[in-house]
């Protein structure tokens, strides 16, 4: 059923009927930052906008918030499924408090309270944001960052049509709105995740772009010192929600290949952790997520007994699953790296993808280990069973996000397990 999309922005103005959940009281922020900020002026009504679907979640925030930090006016969709409304005041206030510090205007931000599938309520966005006085009416949103996926193996495994439904038929639907209306600059959020089995080929090896392709090419290999022929398809992805990015990608590529006017960039997450320095947002999901970090935050609030290790038996140092673990507020930055070489037409060809990881890994033990000394506290674990779906390593190359982008990870696992604890300590402990 289609509905009437609700906006609110920063301008000063809004209403409590657009969105279901109450904005955090101001007292309860007041407490988090030392001095009030001043209300940053409205934007130019003419100056572009980056669309940011999924905008409020884990990763989609933490975007948001370094998109107002570089200078763009952004509007935010989400349908707080998974997410909460008051994730959009956090946003903003951690803008304006950087805006405040660097001495510059805070860029304007608004919030569709709408579900991204939702056909009437994008077109009344999209409309909302078309020039009229301009021939050919002239879209203000130059680019779009595509979040809005579910993203559980575990629930993909129980309830695949789900995840193809939403992640693979709403990328279609949406892919169509956007061509409709000459916005033909996308990043998409991919995953690891479509590595499939390549990811145990050992703990010493690092996956590359060129381990899953959608046509034939060639690259460079600098450890065998000889050009290599990469086969397009992947190897074993072990779970629908793998799947549904590698379908989501093909199509992707399929679409650029057709229209050489579509800029596509897809980033495969390896393994985000952490939380912005401010303390202001963090990882907050609606429904408990199974990944390490939240699992072991549930712990340490004491909403959880012990942490569950998923195999130790795997084939690595300690027997423990070992990942690329890359602080949210780097993966993020990222985003921007990535819609900056879009827009300036410096990426090679019209569809490519690039791994956003550190390029080393750390095993569960390890992570569990730091956590505990930056927090100063025990967390229990208790060994079990393998998870069906997972994988014992998952470690980025990411030379080509280096030199295509110019983007590095600036950020330690010690520095996430510190920006984590202070977020904690700060909202919830």
């Amino acid at each position: 059923m289609s509905s009437e999309p609700a906006f609110l922005d920063n301008s000063g103005t809004s209403s409590p009927q657009f969105c279901s959940d109450p904005p955090t009281p101001a007292t309860e922020l007041d407490d988090i930052i030392e001095h009030e900020l001043p209300a940053s002026e409205d934007s130019d009504d003419n100056k572009e906008y980056i669309l940011v679907i999924g905008g409020l979640g884990f990763i989609g925030s933490h975007t948001s918030l370094e998109l107002l930090k570089s200078g763009y006016n952004i509007v935010i969709v989400d349908n707080l499924s998974n997410s909460f409304r008051d994730v959009f005041d956090r946003v903003l206030l951690a803008a304006k408090l950087y805006c405040s510090r660097a001495g510059t205007r805070c860029p304007k931000a608004e919030l569709c309270c709408a579900d991204y599938r939702d056909p009437e309520a994008m077109k009344t966005l999209l409309t909302k944001h078309t020039t009229d006085n301009a021939t050919p009416r002239r879209s203000k949103i130059s680019g779009v960052i595509h979040f809005a996926a579910y993203k559980e193996v575990a629930d993909s495994i129980k309830h695949p049509l789900k995840y193809y439904q939403n992640n693979v038929q709403g990328l279609i639907e949406l892919i169509a709105l956007l061509d409709e209306h000459n916005i033909k600059s996308f990043i998409f959020s991919s995953s690891a995740s479509v590595y499939g089995t390549l990811s145990s080929r050992g703990i010493y090896s690092r996956l590359r772009e060129e381990d899953c392709v959608h046509e034939q090419e060639s690259y460079f290999d600098p450890a065998a010192g000889v050009h290599l022929d990469a086969q397009q398809g992947c190897t074993g992805i072990t779970n629908p929600y793998g799947r549904s990015k590698f379908f989501a990608e093909a199509i992707l590529a399929d679409v650029c290949k057709s229209d050489p006017s579509w800029t596509v960039l897809a980033l495969r997450y390896f393994n985000p952790i952490g939380c912005d320095p401010s303390g202001l947002l963090g990882e907050d999901p609606r429904e408990a997520a199974s990944n390490l970090f939240p699992a072991a935050v549930r712990v340490l609030t004491g909403r959880a007994p012990e942490l569950s290790i998923y195999g130790t038996d795997w084939d690595t140092t300690d027997g423990t699953a070992v990942r690329d673990f890359i602080h949210v507020s780097d993966l993020a930055r990222g985003h921007g790296a990535a819609l900056a070489a879009a827009q300036d037409g410096r990426i090679r060809g019209t569809f490519r993808t690039f791994n956003l990881g550190t390029g080393s890994g750390h095993s569960v033990d390890e992570v569990v280990r730091t956590l505990e000394e930056v927090t100063q506290r025990g967390i229990p674990t208790r060994a079990v069973g393998r998870r069906d779906g997972d994988v014992g390593s998952c470690v980025a190359m990411a030379d080509r996000a280096v030199v295509e982008l110019g983007w590095k990870t600036e950020r330690s696992l010690r520095d996430a397990c510190v920006d984590l604890w202070n977020y904690l300590s700060l909202e919830r402990l």
